[in-house]
């Protein structure tokens, strides 16, 4: 089979689409043929060797959709590593059953995603009806179907986007004001009439966090849940004593479905919605897998909105 593989930490440059073994079947594990991978920042992670994922050499991504040799049966995946390869093996608790309605590009858009679009919104921070958030990124993968989960709680949402096209993303998506990243928690609190946002959902870190504090009311929820823009610097916690006793939280997806069970039920809630039409899933761009360079340069340079795919 062929996969994208690379052999040293680097840049886009260290993807190479080559011949790769195949992979075998095994106690409790299954061979899928991959229809769709989903292109994360945890790849790029990844690839740079930021502590996420495989050490090189390695096939890189974990998240995708196919069926199961031998059965045909339709899963989708969000932690299964080796994921950019036509084929992969994958252990079964992992693999979570697609419905036939949902087809398997959209399944594989939508797992990571979108589970962590629903922890973040029912959990980490879990909205009220009324509660304005600031949503960072608000035209990306997990800004477009976090904004829709949230106004689904009842709440409204402030994005943050880098263009007039992304704007008109947010809003299609239910985010009731679009703000651009210079000066947005002066922004968000003027749209909240001065009380500030109940939560920031921030996937930018570094250039957004702290200016993100200032945008929250007392009491308010920083919740960092990644790092486009690097780690975030260390804060002095009298930092949040002084701006309102605030909260701030790094989550992962990996505790919130730490478990089978967790994933399933969580996965469950997430393609229901899908199927019930109240989630829409935007594919950005469909890449083959043998330009996976592409889909990492252009994501890094935010060149993109909504979900990246690469199909073998």
């Amino acid at each position: 089979m062929r996969a994208v593989v690379f052999q040293s930490n680097g840049g886009p440059e260290v993807l190479e689409y080559t011949e790769a073994p195949d992979p075998q079947p095994g106690a409790g594990r299954v061979v899928v043929e991959v229809a769709a991978a989903g292109v994360n920042y945890m790849d790029v992670y990844e690839r740079e060797g930021r502590g996420y994922g495989s050490t090189p050499p390695a096939v890189p991504g974990a998240e995708g959709a196919g069926t199961i040799a031998g059965t045909g049966q339709r899963v989708a995946w969000m932690n299964v590593p080796g994921s950019y390869a036509e084929r992969l093996s994958a252990p079964e608790e992992l693999l979570v059953p697609v419905p036939d309605g949902i087809d398997l590009d959209v399944a594989a858009a939508a797992l990571l995603q979108g589970l962590t679009a629903h922890y973040l919104a029912s959990d980490s921070y879990p909205v009220e009806p009324g509660d304005w958030v600031l949503v960072h990124a608000g035209a990306g993968g997990v800004g477009l179907l976090l904004t829709q989960i949230v106004v689904a709680r009842g709440g409204r949402v402030i994005a943050t986007t880098s263009t007039p096209e992304k704007a008109e993303l947010a809003r299609g998506a239910g985010a009731e004001e679009v703000i651009g990243y210079e000066s947005f928690a002066e922004r968000a609190r003027e749209i909240t009439g001065g009380e500030g946002v109940a939560a920031v959902y921030d996937g930018v870190g570094r250039t957004t966090f702290l200016e993100g504090l200032t945008a929250l009311r007392p009491c308010g929820s920083m919740i960092v849940f990644g790092a486009a823009s690097g780690p975030p610097e260390p804060v002095d916690v009298s930092l949040l004593a002084a701006r309102g006793s605030l909260y701030v939280q790094r989550p992962t997806l990996k505790t919130y479905a730490r478990s089978a069970p967790l994933l399933q039920t969580r996965a469950r809630e997430v393609l229901d919605l899908i199927a019930t039409g109240r989630l829409d899933v935007r594919i950005g761009a469909r890449y083959p897998l043998a330009e996976a360079r592409s889909a990492h340069q252009d994501l890094e340079a935010r060149r993109t909105t909504g979900k990246l795919l690469l199909v073998p």
